[in-house]
C-alpha cells in the first residue's frame, strides 16, 4: 500500500518517528534483566533486515519466531509486534497474539497470517483494525524501521475476549506480566522501489 507514495512525501516525515520508548516492552514496568525471555527467528537475527518474503514487497507471511526462558510459574504468554519508526505518535501494531500456552515456545512461519476464529492463535487487532498479520510496509525514502517482536509471560488471569488491541494487551502487561523480551528486526524500502521492484517482476501487497 505504502509503496505507491511519493519518494517526498517518505523525506519529509523522516524526522516524525514514534520511538523505541513507546513500545510495549518499555511501557511494561518490568526492569531491564528481570525474567528476560530470549526471542529469536530463523529468518533473521536480532536488529538485522527482515526478508522480503516477509513484508508488503513479498510474499507477507509473518516469519517463524522462537523463544526460551519463561518463567514456571507464567500462566499464558502474549506477543505483540510493534514499529517503532512510524510516523505516527504512538507505535505501529503490526500483529498481536494473547493466550498462548506458557509451554508453547515457538510460532511456525505464516502462523499470525490467520483471521479466522478457527485458527491455532488467537489473534488481535492491529492499527487497521484486522486481525493477524500487517506485514511490514515503511514509506519509501522514510529511513529504516525497527519492527519489535515482544513476547510477555503473563500471570495466570481470565482469557482475552474477541480481537484485542493495544490498550487491552498494555493492561493486561502492567498487571500480570512476569518476563518479557523483545527481538528486532529491520526494514527499509529505498527510494525508487517501485521501478526496482516493477523491473524484478515483483508485486507489493496492499
Amino acid at each position: 500500500m505504502l509503496e505507491k507514495l511519493p519518494d517526498a512525501l517518505g523525506h519529509a516525515l523522516r524526522d516524525q518517528r514514534a520511538g523505541l520508548d513507546k513500545l510495549a516492552y518499555n511501557l511494561s514496568g518490568l526492569r531491564t534483566g528481570l525474567a528476560a525471555i530470549e526471542v529469536s527467528s530463523v529468518a533473521f537475527t536480532d536488529h538485522a533486515p527482515i526478508p522480503p518474503r516477509y513484508t508488503a514487497d513479498g510474499e507477507g507471511l509473518s516469519p517463524p519466531l522462537q523463544w526460551q526462558g519463561v518463567p514456571a510459574t507464567a500462566g499464558s504468554l502474549l506477543l505483540i509486534v510493534e514499529d517503532a519508526d512510524a510516523p505516527t505518535p504512538r507505535p505501529l501494531v503490526h500483529a498481536i497474539a494473547v493466550d498462548l500456552p506458557a509451554s508453547r515456545s515457538a510460532l511456525a512461519e505464516g502462523e499470525l497470517n490467520s483471521s479466522d476464529d478457527d485458527g491455532q492463535v488467537h489473534v488481535g487487532r492491529n492499527s487497521y483494525l484486522m486481525s493477524g498479520w500487517l506485514p511490514p510496509d515503511p514509506p519509501p525514502g522514510h529511513g529504516p524501521h525497527r519492527y519489535a517482536f515482544q513476547v510477555f509471560a503473563l500471570l495466570p488471569g481470565d482469557p482475552f475476549s474477541g480481537k484485542p488491541g493495544r490498550d487491552a494487551v498494555l493492561d493486561a502487561i502492567r498487571e500480570r506480566a512476569l518476563a518479557s523480551g523483545c527481538l528486532i528486526g529491520t526494514y527499509e524500502r529505498m527510494d525508487g522501489s517501485i521501478a526496482v521492484a516493477g523491473s524484478q517482476g515483483s508485486a507489493a501487497a496492499g
